[in-house]
């Protein structure tokens, strides 16, 4: 089945990381990858940009608005997932286990639900 893993982390959260700190979570982020690429199980996996980069689009009835920001203003922000295509959820939230984020902020895991005639490369 196809996971989501969506990470999510207060604003600020790893501000006070000192750059080897943070080039030691960037080389967190590149063993997991390398870990699920060996298992198979790797299907993909982004960082988002800074929420203050978004912009939202809303229909209201026959009305559109595009506004600058984030669809909400939270105190915790989504900032990036992996696709994973693991036989379990328990194998999926083992990985999820792994994320150096767990410990600023939340890591959600979501199975993926598509349908077979648009799935494209997801398709099992």
């Amino acid at each position: 089945m196809l996971y989501a893993i969506l990470i999510h982390q207060p604003l600020g959260a790893v501000d006070h990381l000192t750059p080897e700190e943070q080039d030691s979570m960037l080389a967190q982020h590149r063993a997991l990858q390398q870990d699920a690429q060996a298992k198979g199980t790797f299907v993909g996996a982004t960082q988002l940009m800074e929420a203050h980069t978004s912009t939202s689009v809303r229909r209201r009835g026959d009305k559109i608005s595009i506004e600058e920001g984030p669809f909400a203003e939270t105190k915790e922000m989504f900032i990036g997932l992996y696709l994973l295509n693991c036989e379990t959820l328990e194998e999926a939230l083992e990985f999820s286990k792994k994320i150096p984020h767990v410990e600023y902020g939340t890591v959600e895991v979501r199975p993926v639900a598509y349908h077979e005639d648009t799935a494209g490369p997801f398709a099992q």
